[in-house]
C-alpha cells in the first residue's frame, strides 16, 4: 500500500517548507518555500558555507553603505539557496521580502524587483519564483502591483478571513494561511485541546478554500505552519500544502488510508462575498484578536531572524 505522503500527492501539490536540499531531494516535493527563519537555519549548514562567502563578495560589488551591503548579501543568499533548490524541484521557489518592509508598499516592490533581478542574473525565469510578502494591507497592495507586472506572489503570515478575501480581490497568485499558529493561539487563549476536526487552524483554511471555490477565485490556497500530521490529513485535497521535513517523514512512514477532505465540488453552505476597503480591512483585523496578534508576532520574529542572519553575514565579512 502507498504511504500517506504518496496518497497526498495524488490530491494536493506537496511543497517542502525548508531550505535543506537533502530533505527536498528525499521527499521530492513539487515546490519549496523559504523564509528568514529557514534561511537562518540553512546558513548554519556546512554545505552552504561557500554560498555565504560568495554572497558577501557579490553584495560588496553592488556598493552602498555597509548596512546596505548586508541587506544585499542576505538577498543574494536567499536567491543562491533558491537556485540550489530549483535544481531539485520541478516547480517554484518562494523567496521572502524583508519583514521589516511589511508596512511599506513601495519598498516591498523595490525589494521584490531586486530579488527577481538576482534570479534572472542566475538564469532563473520569474515564472519559477514566488515573492513572499506579509499579508498586511501594504503587502497586499504591493502584491497587486507585482502581479500586474507578471511577478507572482505568495502572501504569507495569513491568519484571518479579511486577509484571505483581500488577497483574492487583489489577484494574488497564492496565499499561505498558517494553520499551526492559529491552533497555538486558541490553545493558549482557551486552555482547550482540539482534534484535527475541531482545530481552528484547519477550520480557517477549509473556510477560505470553500470561499475561493464558491466565488471562482483563482488564488491558490496553500496551508502552512503545521503542528502535526493530523492537521495535514484534515486538509487533504487543498490546492497545496507546505510541510516541514519532519512531518513529511512521518507521512512517508505511514501506510494508512488517507481520505480526501477538501474538494471544489463540495464546498458546503454558501459564503457571502466580502469586499473590503482599507478601513473595513483594518477594522476587520482589529476585530480579530487572533489574526492581529499572530500577524504582529510573525512579522516581529521574521524581522529578528533577518537581523540575526545579517549579523552572521557581518561576522563573515569582517573575518
Amino acid at each position: 500500500m502507498s504511504t500517506k505522503l504518496e496518497q497526498l500527492k495524488q490530491m494536493t501539490d506537496v511543497v517542502a517548507d525548508t531550505g535543506d536540499i537533502e530533505a527536498i531531494k528525499l521527499y521530492k516535493p513539487q515546490d519549496a518555500t523559504t523564509n528568514p527563519s529557514l534561511l537562518l537555519k540553512a546558513a548554519q549548514l556546512p554545505q552552504y558555507k561557500n554560498l555565504l562567502d560568495q554572497c558577501i563578495v557579490a553584495a560588496k560589488k553592488e556598493g552602498g553603505s555597509s548596512d546596505q551591503q548586508l541587506k544585499y548579501a542576505s538577498d543574494h543568499l536567499a536567491v543562491a539557496i533558491g537556485c540550489e533548490i530549483l535544481k531539485v524541484v520541478p516547480g517554484r521557489i518562494s523567496t521572502e521580502v524583508d519583514a521589516r518592509l511589511s508596512f511599506d508598499t513601495n519598498a516591498s516592490i523595490d525589494k521584490a524587483h531586486h530579488l527577481i533581478d538576482l534570479y534572472q542574473q542566475n538564469g532563473i525565469d520569474k515564472s519559477r519564483v514566488l515573492i513572499k510578502l506579509a499579508s498586511t494591507w501594504e503587502g497586499i497592495r504591493a502584491a497587486e502591483k507585482l502581479e500586474k507586472e507578471g511577478i507572482n506572489c505568495n502572501l504569507t503570515l495569513l491568519f484571518g478571513f479579511n486577509q484571505a478575501a483581500a488577497c483574492a480581490d487583489a489577484g494574488v497568485f497564492l496565499i499561505s494561511p498558517f494553520v499551526g499558529r492559529i491552533l497555538d493561539w486558541y490553545k493558549a487563549s482557551t486552555g482547550q485541546d482540539y482534534t484535527a476536526e475541531t482545530d481552528p487552524g484547519v477550520l480557517s483554511v477549509r473556510h477560505i478554500y470553500n470561499y475561493y471555490k464558491q466565488h471562482d477565485f483563482k488564488t491558490v490556497v496553500m496551508g502552512a505552519s503545521f503542528r502535526n500530521t493530523g492537521e495535514i490529513e484534515a486538509l487533504a485535497g487543498c490546492d497545496r500544502l507546505t510541510i516541514s521535513p519532519q512531518l513529511l517523514k512521518e507521512l512517508d512512514e505511514d501506510s494508512g488510508t488517507l481520505e480526501r477532505k477538501l474538494s471544489a465540488d463540495n464546498t458546503g453552505d454558501a459564503i457571502a462575498k466580502l469586499n473590503d476597503t482599507e478601513s473595513s480591512f483594518r477594522f476587520g483585523m482589529n476585530d480579530d484578536a487572533m489574526a492581529t496578534e499572530k500577524l504582529a508576532e510573525g512579522i516581529r520574529n521574521f524581522a529578528k531572524d533577518q537581523v540575526k542572519l545579517e549579523d552572521q553575514l557581518k561576522e563573515l565579512a569582517n573575518a
